[in-house]
C-alpha cells in the first residue's frame, strides 16, 4: 500500500502530524530515520537512496500572518534540513488574503514541496477567534481560504492539503461539507482527525466519521487521524474505514521508533521496536544533539527537550526525583549525568510504555466568537475580527 499526494510519491501511507513545539526538524529527523529502519532489509538501501520518501513529515504549524511578516520564529519553523526529501509546511490562517500571500511566498521562494492548511486546532486561543476546528462552520470563508491557497500553490506545482476535525461539536458537524468543498477547490488530499473541537483529545476517536468522509470524497486521498498508538491501530484504521493513509500525532511522542513499526506493518512485517532503557537513553541523547545543532543554543535546545522527557520515559522505572531532574536539564553534560544515573539495564516494560500519550484533557464547550454558531455566514463585525485574529496565535 502506497500513497500519492498530487505529484508526490509518499511511499508508505503514513504522515507525521504537525505538533507545535514537537515536530521541529530534529524530531522529524528521528522519525524519518526510524521509518527507514522499518523497510524490509532486502530493499532498505534502495529505498534510502530513492527519490520517494518513506512517509511524509510535517513541520510545526506556522501562522500565515507571521510568515508573511517574516518573523524570526516563523522562518525557523519552516526551515528544513538537507535530508528532508519533501519539505512539508503547515499553515494556519483565518484571512483568505493573508493565507494566499503566505502560500505565494512559500511557492515563489521555493520553501516548500507540500503545504497543509490547519482546520483542526481545538485550542481556545485559536477557536475563540474563529480559527482552527471551528472555521469550517463558516463555509464560504473556508471555501475562500482553500480556493485561494490552492490557486497559489498550483502555480508552482505544489500540492496543497487540509487537515480538519469533524466540526465544532456533535450538533455542528462540518467535515463532509468541508471535505467536498476542499475537493472541489482542488486540494490534493483531505485528512480528518475524527474528533470535534468539543472532544478536544478526550475519549475515543470516531473512526466511523473517517469512513463516511472516504465514502463522500472520492477524487482525492482521505487520511485518517486519531488514536493511532501502534502499527496495529494504523492497519485497523485502514481496514475499518477504507482510508488511504494515516496521520500520526501523539502516538509518536517519545517514541519516534513508532515509525519503524508503522513502515514494517504496512510492508507486512511483524518487526516491532521494543527498546530497553539504554536504547531510550541513546535516543534522548541523539535528540538533544540534533536540537543543539538546530537551535544553535545549547540552553534553548535543552529547554525545548524537557517536554519530551516524560514521553520517552513512560512505563520505565525511573523514580520521581530522577524524572524531575531530567525535566530540568540545561546542558548536554547535565543530561549525560542524569541519564547515566538511571538503571539502563531495564528491559522494555511492555504495556506500560504503550497506549495513549500526552494530555487528553476532557470534553469542553469550544470557545467561539459571539454569535459564531447562529449562522454559517460572515457579517461585517466578524470580518473585522478575523482580520486581526492571527495576531494572538503562536506558531511564528
Amino acid at each position: 500500500m502506497s500513497l500519492r499526494i498530487g505529484p508526490l510519491d509518499v511511499g508508505t501511507p503514513i504522515v507525521l502530524a504537525p505538533m507545535a513545539g514537537v515536530t521541529n526538524a530534529p524530531f522529524r529527523t528521528l522519525c524519518r530515520d526510524a521509518a527507514l529502519d522499518g523497510v524490509p532489509s532486502a530493499g532498505a538501501a534502495d529505498v534510502a537512496s530513492a527519490p520517494a520518501p518513506v512517509g511524509l513529515y510535517v513541520a510545526e504549524m506556522v501562522t500565515s500572518r507571521a510568515l508573511v511578516e517574516r518573523t524570526p520564529e516563523s522562518m525557523r519553523i519552516i526551515s528544513h534540513d538537507a535530508g528532508e526529501k519533501v519539505r512539508s509546511v503547515q499553515l494556519y490562517g483565518v484571512d483568505p488574503a493573508t493565507v494566499r500571500a503566505a502560500v505565494r511566498m512559500l511557492v515563489t521562494e521555493d520553501r516548500a514541496d507540500h503545504i497543509d492548511l490547519n482546520f483542526g486546532c481545538p485550542v481556545p486561543k485559536v477557536t475563540r477567534k474563529g480559527g482552527g476546528a471551528v472555521l469550517p462552520w463558516k463555509h464560504e470563508l473556508f471555501g475562500a481560504i482553500v480556493t485561494g491557497a490552492v490557486e497559489e500553490a498550483s502555480r508552482g506545482g505544489v500540492p496543497l492539503t487540509i487537515k480538519m476535525r469533524m466540526g465544532v461539536d456533535a450538533d455542528h458537524l462540518t467535515y463532509i461539507d468541508a471535505g467536498l468543498r476542499a475537493q472541489e477547490a482542488g486540494v490534493a488530499a483531505v485528512a480528518l482527525h475524527a474528533r470535534t473541537a468539543a472532544d478536544y483529545y478526550s475519549g475515543t476517536a470516531h473512526w466511523e466519521a473517517i469512513a463516511a468522509l472516504k465514502e463522500a470524497v472520492t477524487d482525492v486521498p482521505v487520511l485518517g487521524n486519531g488514536d493511532i498508538w501502534s502499527a496495529e491501530d494504523a492497519l485497523a484504521m485502514v481496514a475499518q474505514t477504507g482510508c488511504d493513509g494515516v496521520v500520526v500525532g501523539r502516538g509518536c511522542q517519545g517514541r519516534p521508533w513508532l515509525f519503524t513499526d508503522l513502515v514494517a506493518g504496512f510492508a507486512g512485517s511483524d518487526l516491532r521496536v521494543r527498546p530497553g532503557l539504554r536504547e531510550v537513553a541513546r535516543a534522548i541523547r541523539r535528540h538533544a544533539e540534533l536540537m543543539v545543532e538546530h537551535f544553535g543554543d545549547e540552553g534553548r535546545a535543552l529547554r525545548e527537550l524537557r517536554k519530551h522527557m516524560s514521553w520517552y520515559l513512560k512505563g520505565y522505572v525511573v523514580g520521581g526525583e530522577a524524572r524531575a531532574q531530567l525535566g530540568l536539564v540545561s546542558s548536554l553534560t547535565e543530561l549525560d549525568d542524569r541519564l547515566a544515573a538511571l538503571d539502563l539495564e531495564q528491559p522494555y516494560p511492555g504495556e506500560g510504555a504503550e497506549g495513549p500519550r500526552g494530555r487528553a484533557g476532557s470534553p469542553k464547550t469550544p470557545a467561539v466568537p459571539e454569535g459564531w454558531l447562529t449562522t454559517r455566514e460572515i457579517d461585517a463585525r466578524l470580518s473585522e475580527m478575523l482580520a486581526e485574529a492571527e495576531l494572538s496565535v503562536s506558531g511564528g
